[in-house]
């Protein structure tokens, strides 16, 4: 099996999270219900939403954990756990980070000192 789209899950703190701050939920050891689920579907695998009403009910067992901590806090975590979380804001069209066309160059750019 192959994971095309990550290689892990990264959920970044940037602020100050406790439980009462909705924090992202995750379903600990689901990734050990997840692959068997994907194994079928070979190196095509399945869609976002398809895995997810797959992989929802297959681990309602899995006790939950809250991604809590400082600013700059980092959890490592396996690509096929399931959690809940914002989605990821992919680009419609890939950066060019070597001509500037990338928001994180144009800041780059702007910032003092830069040139």
């Amino acid at each position: 099996m192959a994971s095309k789209g990550r290689a892990l899950l990264m959920p970044f703190l940037f602020s100050e999270t406790d439980e009462n701050d909705a924090p992202t939920r995750i379903r600990v050891g689901s990734h050990l219900d997840v692959a068997p689920l994907l194994a079928p579907y070979g190196e095509y695998g399945l869609t976002m939403v398809e895995i997810s009403t797959r992989a929802i009910p297959a681990t309602e067992h899995c006790s939950i954990a809250f991604a809590t901590g400082r600013p700059g806090d980092v959890y490592l975590c396996h690509p096929l756990l399931v959690h809940a979380a914002q989605p990821p804001l992919d680009p419609v069209e890939p950066y060019d980070v070597d001509h500037g066309t990338s928001p994180v160059e144009q800041a780059r750019a702007m910032s003092p000192g830069a040139g």
